[in-house]
């Protein structure tokens, strides 16, 4: 049985068996793979467009490169012959439905506990009560998607999800679903201090001030340049951005920019939603420059 393999272009494998379809607006679907893992997997026909598997893989490339906790990704193969004698793999539509299309596919691998038994899925919860978020393990991780999401340009609210390991009480949270980062099929930034906020506000209620921030801000400045971001475009495939390499160098010089943008835009974001920010001990400090400006309506020609 073919396995996966690690390439210049990440984690490959090939979907062996459909288990279940997914919820959300991309249609994602739950396969079996070649590596013995199960990856949530978005098809380049899902009716939110084909660069939302770009988004995806950069996004996840560059997060965990940040050091936030998102799932592994994989580009998945899934073949036509898989799709035509799997009733579940079709994607719906206003007025009717079609089928997932073949070929190259994002996939996000989901978690498991490897002393567990491996033939089981394991729980995952995408909501847990208020009392429950006393028990995660890495709350701090939100603060650091909240900077990545400011410099990224997520235009969604900041998706994650729950697990824990068999026989333990404490939760692990993922982060999952970037494909609106860069703002979806756009790829431009149109800022706004709302987007990319996780509505749980809790989660930030140990952001005391603008240091908060700092240490994952001054990771973005130090060790994320130009020729990290080119790197990790070279692992999307190019039907993924229908090969329209301009717009790639493009967006690559705006996220480059953006990195010594991101405190102006935080800022921007507790200014606005003070109430997600309960424990903020002293107003927020001016921002530099105004935040609606150059690089907050920048597109791709």
């Amino acid at each position: 049985m073919r396995g996966s393999a690690i390439s210049g272009k990440g984690i490959s494998v090939f979907a062996l068996e459909h288990v279940r379809r997914m919820r959300g607006g991309a249609q994602s679907q739950l396969l079996r793979c070649s590596d013995g893992e199960y990856y949530v997997v978005k098809f380049q026909n899902n009716p939110q467009g084909v660069r939302i598997l770009a988004n995806e893989l950069l996004a996840s490339i560059l997060a965990r490169r940040f050091g936030l906790p998102v799932p592994e990704a994989a580009i998945v193969h899934v073949d036509g012959e898989l799709i035509r004698f799997t009733e579940g793999l079709v994607i719906e539509l206003g007025r009717g439905r079609v089928r997932c299309q073949p070929g190259l596919c994002f996939g996000s691998k989901f978690p498991r506990d490897p002393a567990a038994n491996q033939d089981r899925l394991p729980a995952v919860w995408d909501l847990l009560p208020e009392a429950h978020f006393r028990a995660i393990t890495n709350m701090s991780d939100f603060v650091g998607m909240l900077v990545f999401d400011k410099w990224t340009g997520n235009t969604d609210d900041r998706q994650s999800i729950f697990f824990r390991n068999q026989g333990e009480f404490q939760f692990t949270a993922l982060m999952i679903d970037n494909g609106f980062c860069f703002n979806g099929q756009e790829w431009n930034f149109p800022d706004a201090p709302r987007r990319g906020i996780c509505t749980r506000r809790f989660v930030y209620e140990n952001v005391r001030g603008i240091e908060a921030f700092d240490g994952w801000i001054s990771r973005l400045e130090h060790e994320i340049d130009e020729s990290v971001l080119a790197s990790a475009f070279e692992a999307i495939p190019p039907e993924w951005y229908e090969r329209d390499e301009h717009s790639l160098l493009q967006l690559i010089k705006l996220l480059d920019y953006r990195r010594t943008r991101v405190r102006d835009l935080l800022c921007a974001t507790v200014l606005t939603l003070p109430e997600f920010f309960p424990n903020w001990s002293c107003a927020p400090p001016e921002s530099r420059e105004p935040v609606i400006g150059l690089e907050a309506n920048s597109t791709l020609a």
